[in-house]
């Protein structure tokens, strides 16, 4: 059942030769990759005026122009830095590789957890921020819109299982559906406000003052517009994504990415001035401008319906680039392993599960409310970029090869400027919650470090000296002794006994007694039964049916020495239907649990199966 229900939700197995037919082009590589940034035109503008409408009051539309344009400074500086980061580390990781190489492990390691947890926050902000879009449409969803969020990172968890190929069919339109419409937009309402001279009312009272703005109210309506440049990243993490020449598909849509937030963010932002738009909880800026340009009709819900489908779709860009970072880091032995691996439809699933998971977390422990969500977001990623750049300035400075001199200084000024925003970033979103993403990046750092000690231990353990030669065993003098748990007499226990027949001679039946009723009515059948050998039985008054076995053979009364084996034979009833499985106390699988903990004890296990 389960693997009809996992075929009709992703599909047939993949081969793992599919795997070149699985990756994209341009044209579907900058909406997968690039769709956070380019969505972050819905709520990055709204938090800057967030900031300012309640300390400058009406001064705030002006100022919000300076730290708009001061962020669309910041993005291209990060665009053409990151450009050179795909020249140099083709293979994908971005601020993980970058850092490993020129920092060092444990940078690395800071820069892999800030970007895991910015990853995780865009999943939870993108989706909120789409229920929000969904919402100021239809006010009616308001309380269920938790259960929204959740719907729709169960749909999205749904898509990317699918594989790359799959999701990008079915993710990739929506973006450029919300590019022509925002562009449609920003035009009309230029051209009726500045030709036409519609200038309509605002929907809700601006403050009458006009304060002058302060260093530390610019610092942090800066930090808050700087959500608008999470995603940059992605495209670096996921050159192995790309179709070949893989640097200069992603190369091209790096600089294609820069050019779209451009005209979205700024465009957007000049025309929330000009009609006076202001942060509302109930209702986005996107919608109070298109309520304004378009009115309540058809093209109001179009601009909602678009919106909420780039910002779910923004959550994408996670989707491919979590898994893909997690399997580098996983291949290094700082995660579990099983994120290195690809499932049936070739996505790395085990990724996009925990992904999916931990944003539903993240969402109903916040209910759903994105203006919370937003100042755990940018940290994490700019701790990143400062990272990757400054390894990128080492590096050139290493190397001295080519034009190196210009290239330093991109990556320093690129470095310099997100080590300053971080800062910014991490100082005045601080008591609004960033102050978790500080204590979380060292927690993740030290359980990297914890598992990869894991993975070192038992690389020691289990390696073998190839120059010492194989100890010879007397198998001659080598006893192997069987032991069979019984609890009543039946057809899967004779099984067993028959197995452990063809083996040995030393067979040693076992029975814990926890119900002396029981036992006597087992001995009674054994000797009914005519069986050869004696049942050695062990009283057990706290009902504990591993440790008295463990201690029998622990004891004097079973010597055995130490190149001698001791195997326990486990019947286990196998039934062919899950429900069935829960009529059945699986006592087998449980003593197998803990006997699997004792190094010197073999565990065979004999199916007998119910063909009802």
């Amino acid at each position: 059942m389960i693997d009809s229900v996992k075929k009709f939700l992703i599909g047939k197995s993949l081969k793992t030769e599919q795997l070149k037919s699985e990756k994209f082009n341009v044209f579907w590589g900058l909406p997968i990759l690039s769709s956070d940034a380019i969505s972050s035109v819905a709520y990055a503008g709204q938090e800057i005026l967030y900031i300012l409408v309640p300390a400058v009051g009406f001064m705030a539309f002006t100022d919000m122009i300076h730290a708009v344009l001061m962020v669309i400074l910041l993005l291209f500086i990060l665009v053409f830095s990151y450009r050179q980061v795909i020249d140099c580390y083709p293979k994908g990781g971005g601020a993980y590789i970058v850092a490993q190489d020129n920092l060092g492990v444990t940078p690395s390691l800071v820069a892999a957890a800030a970007l895991c947890i910015d990853y995780i926050l865009t999943v939870a902000v993108s989706i909120s921020a789409g229920t929000d879009a969904i919402t100021s449409a239809l006010p009616s969803l308001l309380p269920y819109n938790v259960i929204i969020c959740v719907v729709l990172i169960i749909l999205m968890t749904i898509g990317n299982l699918r594989g790359i190929s799959e999701s990008a069919k079915t993710f990739a339109i929506p973006p450029y559906l919300f590019i022509g419409i925002m562009i449609i937009m920003i035009v009309v309402g230029f051209v009726k406000y500045n030709i036409m001279g519609i200038h309509p009312k605002p929907i809700y009272r601006i403050p009458s003052y006009g304060n002058a703005i302060s260093l530390l109210v610019f610092l942090k309506a800066f930090a808050a517009g700087c959500t608008a440049l999470t995603g940059v990243e992605a495209v670096s993490n996921g050159i192995p994504s790309f179709k070949e020449p893989s640097q200069k598909n992603a190369k091209i849509v790096l600089l294609l990415l820069g050019c779209v937030a451009l005209v979205l963010f700024g465009g957007m932002s000049y025309i929330s001035t000009i009609y006076k738009a202001t942060y509302n909880p109930d209702i986005t800026v996107i919608a109070q401008v298109a309520k304004q340009i378009f009115g309540v009709g058809f093209m109001f819900y179009i601009v909602q319906g678009f919106t909420a489908l780039i910002l779910i779709m923004a959550a994408n860009t996670s989707y491919n680039g979590f898994p893909l970072l997690l399997s580098i880091i996983a291949k290094d032995g700082y995660v579990p392993r099983q994120f290195s691996k690809r499932g049936s439809r070739l996505s790395y699933s085990n990724g996009i599960m925990f992904l999916s998971l931990t944003a539903i977390i993240l969402l109903l422990y916040f209910k759903g409310n994105n203006h919370s969500l937003l100042p755990l977001y940018a940290v994490g990623v700019f701790v990143s970029f400062t990272l990757a750049q400054t390894g990128m300035v080492l590096k050139w400075l290493r190397n001295k090869n080519g034009a190196w001199r210009h290239k330093a200084l991109i990556n320093g000024i690129g470095g310099t400027l997100s080590c300053i925003t971080t800062i910014v970033l991490a100082v005045t979103k601080f008591q609004e919650g960033a102050w978790i993403v500080c204590i979380l990046i060292p927690a993740l750092v030290f359980t990297m470090w914890r598992v990869k000690m894991h993975y070192n231990i038992v690389s020691t353990e289990l390696k073998l000296d190839l120059a010492q030669k194989p100890k010879h065993i007397d198998h001659s003098t080598q006893k192997n002794y069987m032991i069979i748990p019984i609890d009543s007499l039946n057809k899967s226990f004779l099984k067993s006994y028959n197995y452990a027949e063809t083996f040995t001679e030393d067979i040693i039946v076992f029975h814990v007694s926890v119900d002396e009723k029981a036992t006597e009515k087992l001995l009674h059948s054994w000797e009914e039964y005519g069986m050869e050998i004696p049942i050695v039985v062990k009283k057990s008054p706290y009902r504990s049916l591993i440790r008295p076995l463990v201690k029998f053979i622990e004891s004097e009364e079973f010597v055995v020495m130490p190149e001698d084996t001791i195997t326990v034979v486990m019947p286990q009833l196998v039934v062919k239907k899950w429900w069935q499985n829960i009529l059945h106390n699986q006592t087998s699988l449980f003593i197998k649990s803990n006997l699997l903990k004792r190094r010197n004890i073999a565990l065979t296990t004999l199916p007998y199966i119910i063909n009802e």
